[in-house]
């Protein structure tokens, strides 16, 4: 989890509070310690693109939580983002990785 929180330049304590809110479903633990595979390192990717519009953790959640279901809920997933963000950052190249 030190490793990743560097990576990404996100607390431990951010990482743990996604991890507790139910946003790495499929984090695996080796030896006591978190591993993040690639999924997960993208999932953290897409939640800094989705912060970084303004969108709040319980908008993520339920951003991601669609995007599980696959191309039908791609108008569901940019009518939540266009409803609820609130631009804060430069988010170059968010669009394509969020992929509506």
């Amino acid at each position: 989890i030190g490793q990743v929180s560097e990576m990404f330049a996100i607390p431990v304590s951010t990482l743990r509070y996604y991890n507790k809110e139910g946003l790495f479903s499929n984090l695996m633990r080796a030896r006591g310690k978190r591993q993040f595979d690639e999924d997960e390192l993208e999932l953290l990717r897409i939640i800094d693109c989705l912060k970084k519009t303004g969108l709040e953790i319980k908008d993520i959640k339920k951003f991601v939580a669609m995007a599980q279901e696959g191309p039908s809920s791609y108008a569901a997933r940019k009518e939540l983002f266009v409803v609820r963000r609130r631009p804060k950052k430069k988010s170059h190249g968010c669009r394509k990785r969020l992929r509506w």
